[in-house]
């Protein structure tokens, strides 16, 4: 069974930092490309972060460039999203998700991915 587990959520002050994690089970996903997605009640999906395969290519929305720093250790099957200088508009669940045709014109549409996490929500106070 394939499986995405996020941890490291939780309620941080703003400007602290937070570190999440999610860890692949069932399969590799070394060849995958990973990214993480985050949800507010009443909107869409929206793209945060996401890494090639390799790990040799990152890609980030505007709204977390220099802020949120993605990376993956193919060893452990687990993908990380550094989250620094966070601001309440961070709040949200966060979502670990997997994709193997995922291009560069793709890769910001949650619905080319195949395989998602529960979810970890991450709460930043004023």
């Amino acid at each position: 069974q394939v499986q995405l587990v996020e941890s490291g959520g939780g309620l941080v002050q703003a400007v602290g930092s937070l570190r999440l994690a999610c860890a692949a089970s069932g399969r590799t996903f070394s060849t995958s490309t990973m990214a993480w997605f985050r949800l507010v009640p009443g909107k869409e999906r929206d793209f945060v972060a996401a890494i090639s395969w390799t790990g040799g290519s990152t890609y980030y929305a505007d709204s977390v460039k220099g802020r949120f720093t993605i990376s993956r250790d193919n060893a452990e099957n687990t993908v990380y999203l550094q989250m620094n200088s966070l601001k309440p508009e961070d709040t949200a669940v966060y979502y670990c998700a997997a994709g193997e045709e995922i291009t560069r014109a793709t890769m910001r549409s949650y619905p080319q991915y195949d395989y998602w996490g529960q979810g970890t929500q991450v709460t930043v106070s004023s």
